[in-house]
């Protein structure tokens, strides 16, 4: 079953295997556009795109169209909308800041919204299968220095960062080592990928939410990739590379449902 929302778009199916793209989407509502002073491409290079793609590695996903600039599902709902370049990389998003109260307060009704869709499906999925898995998916950059400056030490730079955490490590920790595992021996380009764990990112508010709400019954792995899958200043992509990271992330799935039998 597929439902589609003005802001994001839910798709149900069997298992217990969830992914999400909380930050792939780059549309805005009309009166947060008229407001707002960022460029398209300034915001567009803080944003994950091309991560509502790998989703398709479950049967059941939900995919956030919003622009992270409107409201950022992965912050606590009190900093959501981004108030002050402190909050946001030192960008000036608004013409005037803050945004007005109303304006803040109709874009925290899709996070809302959001987050009982999120529900929804995670007690349905607890229903049905006793425990489940989250892959909360994102993209990160590792050029900020500018287009034609060297990129960041690889070494602090895994091209697969999972973030672990919010997580009772040790009551998952043979689903997380057999996630690790297969995604290492995926075949990219250039070879196997290095994966390593909270290297870079921990997780943050999405695995929060599941770990707080689902603690017996819940595991949201936060993957963030890095963007080698494509040039962060122009937002061109490397179809080749974005295909070759869906497939590394669905070869996951026979080991996740296997470890999940064992917890």
């Amino acid at each position: 079953m597929t439902t589609k929302d003005p802001c994001f778009t839910e798709v149900r199916g069997d298992g217990p295997i969830v992914a999400v793209a909380q930050h792939g989407g780059h549309a805005l509502r009309d009166e947060v556009e008229r407001l707002m002073v960022l460029s398209d491409a300034d915001r567009l290079r803080e944003e994950d795109p091309f991560t509502d793609q790998w989703t398709s590695m479950a049967p059941t996903r939900l995919v956030f169209h919003r622009s992270r600039f409107e409201v950022d599902l992965n912050r606590p709902r009190h900093l959501a909308v981004y108030r002050t370049p402190a909050q946001s990389w030192g960008l000036d998003v608004w013409h005037e800041p803050p945004p007005p109260d109303d304006v803040v307060e109709r874009s925290l009704r899709e996070y809302d919204e959001f987050y009982a869709a999120l529900r929804r499906i995670l007690e349905e999925k607890k229903r049905e299968h006793g425990r489940f898995v989250v892959l909360d998916i994102h993209s990160y950059n590792h050029r900020r220095n500018g287009p034609d400056a060297p990129p960041e030490d690889p070494e602090k730079n895994p091209q697969f960062n999972i973030g672990t955490g919010t997580m009772v490590r040790a009551r998952w920790k043979g689903l997380v080592d057999r996630f690790i595992t297969d995604l290492r021996a995926a075949d990219l380009p250039g070879g196997a990928p290095d994966v390593r764990e909270n290297v870079k990112f921990y997780g943050l508010n999405l695995p929060m939410y599941v770990h707080y709400a689902f603690p017996e019954s819940g595991c949201a792995l936060a993957v963030e990739v890095k963007k080698f899958f494509m040039d962060e200043w122009t937002g061109t992509p490397d179809q080749p590379v974005i295909d070759a990271v869906g497939e590394a992330l669905r070869s996951t799935v026979p080991g996740l449902l296997e470890e999940l039998g064992r917890v």
